[in-house]
């Protein structure tokens, strides 16, 4: 292993059959970073920019933002929620994440009311219920492709790690959760659902295929990295430690 410098990548995908992307900005991740904080802010400068170009203007979409597991989406999503954004990211298999509260029924020996539902269980499908939308799609690569999104989820905050300084009370950050399954892999290996959680609600049938599909399509970033890496040179043109590895998350 050679010791390297991580940076915060951020890359514009292309729509149709091509794996081009176009790189946008790049940040150097100092030790002990928030790597959160950083992304959030590159983020929000990115868009002020396109906007003060002209490149981005009332009207428009919202910007999709693609992440990869290590990125806690739902902050994400709650840091930029003044922005024309949509977050997806994916989630681990053993995640638990709680439905919106259920409706108040009076109780006169009873507390307050709850902030939250039911658990949903990543790994317990009996925790599931019927999901709000469902698509099959066959895929040359992938065979049968189904996904699978239950609407209004978010985690349950504790007031400790990335939440310990929030001096107001703890938010609720509705999204939707989609479980991807395919028939099988290119490389043979044994599939595993993949999980994403996306910062919209009341998704229909065409959000979630957008959603699979656009989460796919950020693999196209790492052909882009290694042009970078084996075709132009670039880690080991560093005049400092010369890393080899230069890319982190992003």
């Amino acid at each position: 292993m050679i010791l390297g410098w991580p940076y915060s990548i951020i890359a514009a995908r292309e729509t149709g059959r091509t794996s081009w992307t176009a790189l946008l900005d790049a940040v150097r991740l100092p030790p002990g970073a928030d790597v959160t904080t950083i992304t959030c802010t590159q983020v929000r400068q990115l868009i002020n920019r396109l906007t003060a170009t002209g490149q981005r203007q009332a009207g428009y979409s919202d910007i999709l933002i693609v992440l990869d597991a290590g990125y806690e989406a739902p902050r994400i999503a709650w840091l930029l929620r003044d922005l024309p954004v949509g977050i997806l990211g994916r989630m681990r298999s053993d995640r638990v994440l709680r439905r919106a509260t259920p409706p108040r029924v009076y109780q006169p020996l009873g507390g307050g009311p709850a902030k939250h539902g039911g658990e949903f269980v990543f790994g317990d499908a009996a925790t599931w219920d019927v999901e709000q939308a469902v698509t099959v799609t066959d895929n040359r690569l992938y065979g049968r492709v189904k996904a699978q999104g239950w609407d209004r989820l978010h985690p349950r905050l504790r007031r400790r790690a990335a939440w310990v300084d929030h001096d107001q009370a703890l938010p609720v950050i509705a999204g939707t959760v989609i479980r991807l399954t395919v028939e099988h892999l290119p490389s043979r290996a044994e599939p595993e659902p993949v999980w994403l959680w996306w910062s919209q609600v009341d998704a229909t049938d065409a959000d979630v295929d957008r959603c699979w599909q656009a989460f796919l399509r950020r693999f196209d970033i790492e052909h882009t990295f290694r042009l970078l890496e084996q075709t132009l040179g670039w880690p080991l043109r560093s005049c400092a430690s010369r890393p080899r590895r230069t890319v982190g998350p992003g």
